[in-house]
């Protein structure tokens, strides 16, 4: 009767023991989740809310132990994280029924990190070339870097140009095939150039195009600048239509670039469901790879296609994105 009454005691005890393990392993699927739907990053967990697409993976994997062992409120926890981060991620892999206009110009932009200026000059013009550029896009341009295009043939293939090379991480172009007019470059509250031009394709409306380059998020105390200055980018005014593009530092998971969006531009990765895409590695070391690079489009700007490419001597990769712009 005694060794009864122990074994009794002891698997309640067990089995609230295995039920609070397992809730542990749900909890932070289930935080993660709810700090993502409603976009109160904060302090370091912005730097690890770019790798919100690799947790909505592992979500899963708690929705699995905690329904075999028929741990059913857990089991329901975890189903509810897993689901959030599926609804926050999967569309971006998933092509929108609405891409914009279909007719029109047909411009290609492209924009690549150049990586302190270390970026390959040959490999970057060989992608404008190969793929029919018209607009590129420079962050982290130096006066080398500059010098290396030049050198490689860029300004044959794209003669106009609006820079603002300097040395460091700090400096930003915007290279154009058409003629380009109230070019100048604005320097952002983390002090990184921001090069622009109204660019002119033959046919279609003028665009107004930013090599767009918000502070990273590096250290807490970079935050504060990180959220000023993709606050600070130009949205759609009704004016000319507009192109950012470049190196924003930010995932789609992260809510300042999605407020930005959300003012009249789309995506133009996720737009042709290639928004999971990772543009950034770095891709020598053990960090799991992100997207931090985008082209966002005036919503009256149509997306055809959009490819990602390695560029050697830089961490990030270059982004193509062939567009369709309003006829004058």
């Amino acid at each position: 009767m005694t060794l009864t009454s122990t074994s009794a005691r002891v698997k309640p005890a067990r089995r609230a023991t295995r039920t609070a393990l397992m809730a542990f392993l749900v909890f932070p699927g289930l935080l993660w989740a709810l700090i993502r739907l409603f976009g109160q990053e904060r302090g370091p967990l912005v730097q690890l809310l770019a790798y919100t697409p690799y947790v909505a993976v592992w979500a899963w994997v708690p929705v699995v132990i905690a329904l075999r062992a028929r741990k059913w409120p857990v089991g329901a926890a975890a189903v509810l994280a897993a689901l959030v981060l599926a609804v926050c991620v999967v569309p971006r892999a998933l092509p929108n029924a609405d891409r914009g206009p279909a007719t029109g110009v047909r411009v290609t932009v492209m924009t690549i990190n150049m990586f302190l200026g270390d970026a390959d000059p040959a490999a970057v013009v060989e992608l404008v070339r190969d793929h029919d550029v018209a607009v590129l896009a420079v962050q982290e341009f130096s006066p080398d870097a500059r010098n290396g295009l030049t050198a490689a043939g860029l300004d044959t293939l794209l003669p106009y140009h609006s820079l603002a090379d300097e040395w460091g991480a700090t400096g930003s172009g915007v290279y154009s095939r058409f003629p380009v007019s109230a070019a100048g470059s604005t320097r952002a509250k983390g002090n990184n150039q921001q090069a622009y031009a109204t660019v002119q394709p033959p046919g279609g409306t003028a665009l107004a195009v930013q090599s767009a380059h918000p502070l990273a998020p590096y250290a807490v105390s970079a935050l504060g600048d990180w959220r000023a200055d993709i606050e600070a980018e130009p949205v759609p005014d009704g004016g000319r239509p507009r192109i950012l593009l470049g190196d924003f530092n930010s995932t789609l998971d992260h809510a300042p670039i999605r407020d930005l969006i959300g003012r009249g531009y789309r995506d133009a990765a996720d737009t042709v469901g290639k928004g999971l895409v990772p543009t950034w590695g770095p891709w020598e070391h053990h960090l799991p790879p992100v997207t931090l690079d985008h082209v966002l489009v005036d919503e009256r700007i149509g997306v055809r296609d959009v490819s990602v490419h390695g560029v050697t001597g830089s961490d990030h990769r270059a982004v193509i994105a062939t567009l369709t712009v309003p006829t004058a």
